[in-house]
């Protein structure tokens, strides 16, 4: 846990460097979808179609796929498991639909610029602000950020949130140890089909 701790104050010292002065502004109640994910995702208030588009376009292709959508809006986050995979495809199929001029099946950088400079609008389908970070990432920036900072000690660290966080991290740990384990040994007998086993 001690070790845990550490790594994480050295990622939240580089975090905070990172984002200084990148505190979350309220959002007013009627922002976008776009709008409120820049802020409470990004803390970006601040943004054009085509910075939005970029930020997004997580393997530089230039181009949104169905699966950029989904990250985009949170849908392949554990958050949303509780969303069918019907629904979180129908939702990035509506986002292509309001976008894509040529019937790709995909939306450009042009066709998102175009499109949002036309009035167009990234919809909100209710399903939160759209987490695509890594567990760091969101931790981070959804509870570390609000209730804790460089000041903060491991034993100030009794937040519900803090104490899932470590506990994850120390399940980690620990299946990278086994693995390491069994990566030692010539014979892994658990690997080993019962039926050839010793009785």
């Amino acid at each position: 846990m001690l070790f845990s701790f550490a790594l994480l104050g050295l990622s939240l010292t580089g975090y905070a460097q990172a984002h200084a002065g990148h505190e979350q502004q309220p959002v007013p109640p009627d922002a976008d979808w776009a709008t409120r994910h820049m802020a409470e995702e990004h803390h970006i208030s601040s943004f054009d179609a085509g910075s939005f588009f970029n930020l997004h376009d997580y393997d530089s292709t230039n181009v949104w796929t169905l699966e950029d959508i989904l990250k985009t809006y949170g849908l392949k986050d554990e958050t949303t498991n509780h969303i069918s995979p019907t629904e979180k495809e129908k939702a990035a199929q509506k986002v292509i639909e309001l976008y894509d001029r040529d019937a790709s099946g995909t939306v450009s950088f042009a066709e998102f610029v175009t499109g949002e400079a036309q009035g167009i609008k990234l919809p909100d389908f209710g399903y939160g602000p759209g987490h695509h970070g890594d567990d760091e990432y969101e931790y981070e920036i959804h509870h570390f950020e609000k209730y804790h900072d460089e000041n903060t000690r491991e034993e100030d660290l009794t937040h519900p949130e803090d104490i899932e966080h470590f506990r994850k991290h120390e399940m980690l740990e620990e299946q990278q140890e086994r693995q390491e384990q069994m990566d030692r040994m010539a014979i892994v007998e658990a690997n080993i089909p019962h039926k050839f086993r010793r009785p």
